[in-house]
């Protein structure tokens, strides 16, 4: 996949949600992560982090929106359900992208979002948890920038090589000859 991305949270509450994002932003291949302003103590995230995440990713944490601080020419998307923000499956990732979500009992803030480039939704009825609505739009960046195949018109999945579905190989019997020189036997 080309580019890189990046996941962040504002004002979060409770570790164990940082620690399945961070997890999970590791998981799938996230370069960086970003927090604004938690509420949380950073030490208790291991405890759901078992990837250990931290010891591989930068994490980047800062005292308010004013304070962020993005790679150059990252785009910064918000996650938020709002009736203006684009839904997910319509989205085009950017190339350089970093992922912000709101706090568990509430919304991005509208100094926030003002500074987002883009703000998406997932299409549902109502909030889900904020690991799992994280997990979704990685996943979805995933599918949309990655390199797969494109989905066959009927149920199940392609048949390609590449992909590593052929069929089982077909084994000739082994021949045994004279070596022309030697007389010994060889086999082919």
């Amino acid at each position: 996949m080309r580019g890189f991305f990046g996941v962040g949270v504002q004002s979060i509450s409770k570790e164990q949600n940082l620690g399945n994002l961070v997890r999970t932003t590791h998981a799938f291949g996230g370069s960086f992560f970003f927090t604004i302003k938690p509420d949380i103590d950073l030490d208790l995230v291991r405890v759901s982090d078992t990837s250990d995440a931290f010891d591989h990713l930068p994490l980047y944490n800062f005292d308010s929106v004013d304070n962020l601080r993005l790679p150059a020419g990252c785009q910064l998307v918000g996650v938020e359900l709002t009736d203006e923000s684009i839904p997910l499956p319509s989205f085009r990732h950017p190339t350089r992208a970093a992922y912000v979500l709101g706090p568990e009992m509430g919304s991005l803030s509208p100094d926030l979002l003002a500074k987002c480039d883009h703000v998406i939704r997932i299409p549902m009825k109502f909030c889900v948890n904020v690991g799992v609505a994280g997990a979704i739009v990685m996943y979805d960046r995933m599918v949309s920038l990655g390199r797969f195949a494109d989905r066959p018109v009927a149920a199940g999945g392609p048949m390609d090589a590449h992909l590593g579905n052929m069929p089982a190989p077909v084994w000739q019997p082994r021949r045994v000859i004279r070596h022309p020189l030697k007389g010994r036997k060889v086999t082919e």
